[in-house]
């Protein structure tokens, strides 16, 4: 698959179908590739890339520090992952997409539109991650990786991402930047070299930052309520996708559409459907 620089950072991506563009915020939380579309929870049996193919440019990507893409040691914020998104519309001469989150994606698309709502034709939250016990996981994980650290040292870390392929949320002593440690030699030899004390400090600020509430995280609610962008808003019933999360974006976003249907209704034939639907109002 090729690949761009977006936001200074190398980013696999894939464009398929015909029509106008469609960019996907793909879910998997800190695993968040192209292939979740297909293979990760509810969106293994939607079939939404081929379906929503027939008449959209599909445009999906692996999210920095995500399945092939390159990341940075930063604390990073909802702001970047809109920045990488920016980044990728841009090199392909996009002007104005439409916009699909699943799971945690819908956190980015939140982000995006609030920092470029002029880009932005119509969105579609898909099963939001958020609720209290999704915060709750995140930061636990967080926590543990930071304990190991403190326990061993960065290139413990290392060592650990590269015995296999668990990802953060499997393993969370391997960090959010295991999958960038893995196949970028480069990367990792500057990862050890940082100060421990400040890298846990960072790790700590960026899960206070990334996961601030028990709810949809991504973009305060007021300005979320100022905005002018078609929405629809599809909920999830799981402890990382509490229908709060998704009532939530409802209330938040004026005029959305809500499908109000649960998730083991929502199938190949009534989920891209929906979601044609609305997109060609």
């Amino acid at each position: 698959m090729p690949t761009a620089i977006c936001d200074g950072i190398e980013t696999r991506y894939e464009v398929t179908g015909a029509g106008p563009p469609l960019l996907l915020f793909s879910p998997g939380g800190f695993n968040a590739t192209i292939e979740n579309w297909q293979s990760f929870g509810i969106y293994q049996r939607l079939n939404l890339l081929d379906r929503l193919g027939e008449q959209y440019t599909c445009i999906a990507f692996d999210r920095r520090e995500s399945g092939q893409s390159g990341g940075r040691v930063e604390c990073i914020t909802w702001a970047d992952y809109a920045a990488q998104a920016v980044g990728l519309l841009d090199h392909l001469d996009v002007e104005r997409a439409y916009l699909l989150g699943g799971c945690i994606g819908c956190s980015c698309v939140a982000a995006f539109a609030v920092a470029h709502p002029q880009r932005v034709e119509r969105m579609v939250l898909y099963s939001p991650a958020g609720g209290p016990r999704y915060r709750i996981t995140q930061r636990d994980r967080f926590a543990q990786h930071i304990a190991y650290l403190q326990q061993h040292d960065l290139a413990s870390v290392v060592a650990l991402a590269r015995a296999d392929d668990k990802s953060f949320a499997q393993d969370p002593r391997v960090g959010p930047w295991a999958p960038v440690i893995r196949r970028d030699e480069v990367f990792a030899e500057v990862y050890v070299q940082r100060d421990a004390g400040e890298y846990a400090e960072l790790a700590a600020n960026m899960a206070q930052i990334l996961f601030d509430r028990d709810t949809v995280p991504g973009a305060v609610p007021e300005p979320l309520m100022q905005l002018d962008i078609p929405a629809l808003v599809i909920p999830g019933n799981d402890a990382s996708h509490a229908t709060s999360a998704a009532r939530y974006l409802e209330e938040c976003l004026d005029g959305s559409d809500y499908w109000d249907v649960p998730p083991d209704q929502q199938t190949e034939e009534t989920a891209p459907a929906r979601i044609l639907a609305f997109l060609q109002k």
